[in-house]
């Protein structure tokens, strides 16, 4: 049986540079500024967006150093989960493997949703869902055949899309305020909700970071992740701090905020409001190219971390098979297809989003809690680093306060959500340790770590 393989037969082909990496990061990403983004207004008004849009920027730079940095040390599939596996022990580290399976199955879902009311948005007569099933079958043959072909293909889809924003953008003579069709005085809404309004928008504001930290899931596969890592994910941190503002800026000066609060696919709504067939087509092109490199990627995450598990077996062994010829994992990839799928036709965008960011969040605040736990663990000079990040411990504080902020937010309007998904973790966790947990080899659990890594300091 595959499920069977030798321990050394069940590792991950090594081949991924820094552009791959950026292509995994922004890839996931990119597609929530061309949807989701743009709720913040609804639930802040247009300043509140742009506020909530640079507050969770903030976050996510705090995050971004802080996955860096341990993640340059832990050179396997997994990612935040490998991270909790030797920081925190087996149920932090299954109930955080369960997380970033949901939070990266529910945005594929939500790729699904983007390009079905996309499609019908040319005629409704049209039946998205052949084209959306196609669509992801597709995506999970790529990433059944190879790693390789599957986030060089990313790099190219999500290019494609980051050109066509400033497409958008030049095309609207921005900067010739005589022929400029931006009216972001007469558009704009301000802060309608005062203060509160922009802490309920840091809710959806994340939707123009999350996935980023997803970039530590392809460590295993990185052919040196101490400079693949920090590389491709710093440098798609900036490249998504550019295309937010920008995305905001032209989507609020070309639609009115009441419109633009509840669009499905503002960036398009935007392009349609300029009547230029050009742009149009451009920035339906480039909707359609972000919902694929986003649910590529998403395919990817979600799988490393469903395998990783296995591998540790934190659920069934079977999950963890990698395939004789092609090196990856793929009774984890096909398994997760139908689950994407079933969520992607509820219709449900904002309720499917919604429980993608809650499970975001709640790793991250494992990871402000394990940054202090990495450091006081392994202080530097202890273990070598590709990254460090630095100001320690302010990062860990930001990533804490921030996310807690951002819990809060969600409670506003979407508490019925928050209380649903804090019950259906606890409900997880209880079945782990009443049921699963006889069947954890813990030996093998923490078998490459031990072997890797000095002795703790005070363990």
């Amino acid at each position: 049986m595959i499920a069977d393989q030798p321990e050394e037969n069940q590792h991950l082909s090594k081949v991924l540079g820094p552009m791959h990496i950026w292509a995994l990061g922004v890839g996931i990403v990119l597609v929530g500024e061309f949807m989701g983004w743009n709720f913040t207004v609804a639930k802040g008004g247009s300043l509140g967006a742009i506020i909530a849009c640079w507050v969770i920027g903030i976050l996510y730079i705090s995050l971004v150093m802080i996955n860096t940095e341990i993640g340059s040390v832990i050179p396997e599939a997994g990612g935040q989960y490998a991270m909790a596996k030797y920081l925190l022990g087996p149920l932090a580290a299954f109930n955080v493997g369960l997380m970033l399976v949901f939070e990266y199955v529910m945005l594929e879902a939500a790729d699904a949703l983007v390009v079905g009311a996309i499609l019908q948005s040319l005629n409704p007569a049209i039946q998205s869902l052949p084209y959306v099933i196609l669509t992801l079958l597709f995506l999970t043959y790529l990433n059944y055949r190879g790693v390789y072909a599957t986030l060089t293909l990313n790099f190219v889809l999500t290019a494609i899309a980051f050109v066509t924003i400033f497409v958008l953008l030049f095309s609207t003579h921005f900067n010739i305020p005589a022929q400029s069709i931006l009216k972001l005085s007469e558009l704009t809404n301000g802060l309608p909700y005062g203060w509160i309004g922009v802490i309920a928008a840091l809710q959806f504001g994340i939707w123009f970071f999350l996935g980023i930290e997803g970039t530590a899931l392809a460590a295993e596969e990185c052919r040196s992740t101490a400079r693949s890592l920090p590389m491709g994910t710093l440098i798609g941190m900036v490249t998504l701090l550019v295309g937010a503002t920008i995305t905001w800026f032209v989507c609020s000066g070309l639609v009115n905020a009441s419109s633009l609060g509840s669009s499905v696919y503002p960036l398009y709504e935007a392009a349609l409001a300029t009547k230029m067939p050009v742009v149009i087509i451009v920035m339906f092109s480039g909707t359609i190219l972000a919902c694929m490199a986003s649910a590529n990627g998403c395919i990817n995450d979600a799988s490393r971390a469903w395998f990783s598990m296995s591998r540790d077996t934190l659920i069934p062994k079977a999950f963890s098979a990698v395939h004789p010829k092609y090196r990856t994992p793929y009774r984890a990839i096909l398994f997760l297809l139908p689950i994407s799928m079933a969520f992607g036709f509820t219709g449900l965008l904002d309720q499917v989003i919604t429980f993608s960011i809650l499970s975001a969040l709640l790793v991250y605040l494992f990871m402000g809690y394990m940054m202090f736990k990495f450091r006081t663990m392994y202080p530097q000079g202890t273990i070598r680093r590709g990254y460090v990040a630095p100001w320690h411990p302010l990062p860990a504080i930001l990533l804490l306060v921030l996310t807690l902020s951002t819990l809060a937010g969600m409670y506003f309007g979407y508490w019925v959500n928050l209380f649903a998904g804090l019950l259906f973790y606890l409900l997880a966790s209880l079945w782990f340790t009443l049921h699963r947990y006889k069947f954890v080899d813990e030996k093998a659990f923490l078998k490459a770590g031990i072997n890797r890594w000095p002795r703790p300091r005070g363990y």
